[in-house]
């Protein structure tokens, strides 16, 4: 097995996992909050405008979920792929 291509997987898939992330914080940021009964309103800047949401928000939170293990498991690969390489130089010494 090639040990680059085991790290290229792993640094891969933890960038998509990044994209992933950031993508559904964006897509929560977007959601409009609805006021509780008896909360003061909160103001929206006058520089944001009103976006109508895409996605539900419980869509959106899952998403941010699956990137989180995404991001586990790629971690899980990049250590796996360096604890091989040190055993290959351990027995090549």
């Amino acid at each position: 097995m090639n040990i680059q291509s085991a790290f290229d997987s792993g640094v891969a898939g933890f960038n998509k996992a990044n994209e992933r992330a950031a993508e559904a914080a964006r897509e929560i940021n977007q959601q409009q909050v609805t006021p509780v009964q008896g909360q003061p309103e909160v103001q929206q800047a006058e520089s944001q405008e009103a976006v109508e949401p895409n996605t539900p928000i419980t869509e959106s939170l899952i998403n941010l979920r699956l990137a989180e293990n995404q991001a586990q498991a790629s971690a899980k690969v990049i250590e796996t792929a360096d604890n091989m390489l040190g055993s290959l130089i351990d027995t090549k010494v």
